[in-house]
Parts: C-alpha cells; structure tokens; sequence
C-alpha cells in the first residue's frame, strides 16, 4: 500500500493528470496553486483579485490536506509580472501579520499560458510539528 495520498480540492483542479498536492504522513507537497476561482472557473479580471484568491485556494487546499496555515514551511510564488509583487505582499502581509510567525517564501518569474499571472506552491506540516 502507498504511503502517498493524493489530495484533490473541488473546484481547483488541474487540466493534466496531477492531483492538487500529495501528503506523505505528516508532509504535505502541492502541485501549482492557482487564482482560478473555484466557483465560477475563471480567473478574476484583476490581478489584486487573482492573486488574493490564489492564497485563498492555497488555504483551503492546505486545511483540505488536514492542516492548516500554521503549518506552512515554504511558499513559493511564481509571477508573470514582477511588478506584482507589491500585490503579493500585500496578500502575505494580511495573511501572515506576525513577522516572527511566517513561513520562507521565494518568487520567481514564470510564465504561464493563458490569462493565469500568479501560482502558488507550499510545502507543509500537517500534523502540528509544534516549536515548543
């Protein structure tokens, strides 16, 4: 028997063969992460919108895994444009307001086909893993 489990999220799924993420006991990978709103299928027309609901989706995709935000370790974000980058920021900073509480995070230039400008891919603890 395996000891990966794919995880899929409703809504947020991917054109290729490829599940939204793989957990391995605690461990949980994610596959890109996109802005796509899970509702209506389509990307937000601006890129503020796209990129908040991108952490949107990396949120419920991580709870969806069995964890939670806590237990994020790294966060890579890929952009079309790097002037987006202040828009990113922006989202980390609501989501992660604690400067001594946040998770590693990198951003690369991509590109991407189609309307997409920003993905998303997290590595996390799911079961805790507390410091303390």
């Amino acid at each position: 028997m395996s000891k990966r489990k794919a995880i899929h999220l409703p809504g947020v799924g991917h054109k290729a063969p490829i599940p939204n993420g793989a957990r391995i006991g605690d461990l949980f990978f994610s596959s890109a992460i996109n802005g796509k709103d899970p509702e209506t299928g389509s990307y937000p027309q601006d890129a503020k919108d796209e990129i908040r609901v991108a952490f949107e989706n990396m949120a419920a995709l991580v709870r969806h895994a069995g964890g939670d935000l806590s237990g994020i370790g790294l966060v890579t974000v890929f952009l079309r444009d790097r002037r987006d980058r202040q828009l990113v920021d922006d989202c980390w900073l609501a989501m992660y307001p604690d400067p001594d509480d946040r998770p590693a995070r990198h951003a690369m230039d991509a590109r991407a086909d189609g309307p997409m400008r920003v993905q998303l891919q997290v590595i996390a603890v799911l079961g805790g893993g507390d410091l303390n």
